[in-house]
């Protein structure tokens, strides 16, 4: 009996510890693009997006979608940053508070916040927003399929 219970336990943390490590998996290339955003690195930040996406975020034109959707989301980005004096853009990610992996699909909701300044002065844009995404595990790793920036 005793040994029955120990093979329990160690397949009950074995998994715990599989779910944890597939779940820092997921969440590599999130913390990647938000790396390349906050360091201006763009080509670090679009690696993580597959070519065919879908984006809604809470500036015009507010949706892109298909191929070059990221690319296309970091061109619009840079004009409205352009056009409203806004510099030093830096995204904070919490710890997240959903996240889902079926097969090669992810869902990753995860609390965000957005400053910046603006004018040069301090400006806190958006906090307590929502980043939801969905991912794809292909042959080169997870990617972004999909992303909404959500204001709570």
């Amino acid at each position: 009996m005793r040994k029955l219970v120990v093979v329990i336990g160690v397949a009950m943390l074995a998994s715990v510890l599989a779910a944890a490590s597939e779940q820092s998996e997921v969440m590599a290339p999130v913390h990647q693009f938000v790396d390349g955003f906050n360091k201006g690195d763009a080509k670090t930040a679009l690696a993580t997006c597959a070519e065919r996406a879908s984006i809604i975020d809470d500036f015009a034109p507010y949706r892109w979608h298909g191929e070059g959707a990221c690319a296309a989301w970091a061109k619009a980005y840079s004009e409205w940053a352009k056009q409203n004096g806004v510099t030093d853009g830096v995204v904070t990610l919490s710890q997240p508070r959903y996240i889902e992996v079926v097969g090669d699909t992810a869902y990753v909701v995860v609390p965000a916040s957005f400053e910046a300044k603006q004018n040069g002065k301090p400006m806190k844009r958006e906090t307590g927003a929502l980043w939801t995404l969905v991912l794809h595990k292909g042959a080169s790793g997870w990617l972004i399929t999909a992303w909404t920036w959500s204001h709570s």
